[in-house]
């Protein structure tokens, strides 16, 4: 196979006042894709950021199959410029911003996948759909359901309805993969959680869950990493 064209150590100014530095893949040319996926890393204060073990195994299965992607660290890490907001929001703009700018670029994208990993699952929810003219789905990864308030200094209210919105999106996709050992977030609660989702109000989207057996919330063994990949490949075919 031919590899995919990366320039790495990229940085973009957004509207949002920040520089963020970001690797992006182009796919093959001669496929003409017009699929973007962009992942977002765990969260900074605990030292996550765009070549995490867990993003770096996400991004090589998004280069295999010809998706554009970018990784990309949030604000204050790495190179990229600004601080880390206390509550998110800040960095929801930041990745509306950079969608925008990218489509802008590639006008011929017409598929959207967010992946977030950890604290970036719920940045990935902060992004609208963005209906009709580009399919957007989202990934969320690890979503730290028992931390949610510590890490958005309790404005778990913005997140909740930013994923009701989504799930009640009839032309949103969504798929939830959490390990059933995450040191974070039992499985009973994620069980719980994700039985409340799908009793949502209004429910119109495309919504899957993959439970991943013996997986922690780190995906550090090859077991777990394996069934990761299955899982993502599986759902975006």
């Amino acid at each position: 196979m031919v590899p995919s064209v990366q320039i790495s150590e990229g940085s973009k100014l957004l509207p949002t006042g920040v520089t963020l530095q970001f690797d992006m893949y182009y796919p093959r040319p001669e496929l003409d894709s017009k699929k973007l996926a962009i992942i977002l890393h765990p969260w900074s204060r605990l030292g996550g950021n765009m070549h995490e073990p867990t993003v770096e195994v996400l991004t090589r299965l998004l280069q295999d199959k010809n998706y554009y992607v970018i990784r990309y660290n949030s604000r204050g890490v790495g190179k990229s410029t600004g601080w880390p907001s206390l509550t998110g929001k800040a960095e929801g703009e930041d990745l509306k911003a950079l969608v925008h700018e990218v489509l802008a670029e590639e006008p011929k994208i017409d598929s959207l996948t967010i992946i977030g990993y950890s604290y970036g699952s719920m940045i990935a929810l902060l992004h609208p759909v963005l209906n009709p003219k580009v399919k957007t789905s989202y990934i969320l990864l690890s979503y730290p359901i028992s931390l949610r308030g510590l890490l958005t200094m309790f404005h778990t209210g913005m997140y909740s309805s930013a994923l009701r919105d989504i799930l009640c999106n009839p032309d949103a996709r969504l798929l939830v993969i959490y390990g059933d050992k995450d040191e974070l977030t039992s499985k009973s609660k994620y069980d719980k959680w994700v039985n409340t989702l799908r009793q949502t109000d209004g429910l119109k989207a495309k919504f899957d869950v993959v439970p991943v057996m013996d997986a922690n919330h780190f995906w550090r063994s090859d077991g777990a990493r394996i069934a990761l990949q299955q899982a993502v490949d599986s759902w975006i075919s």
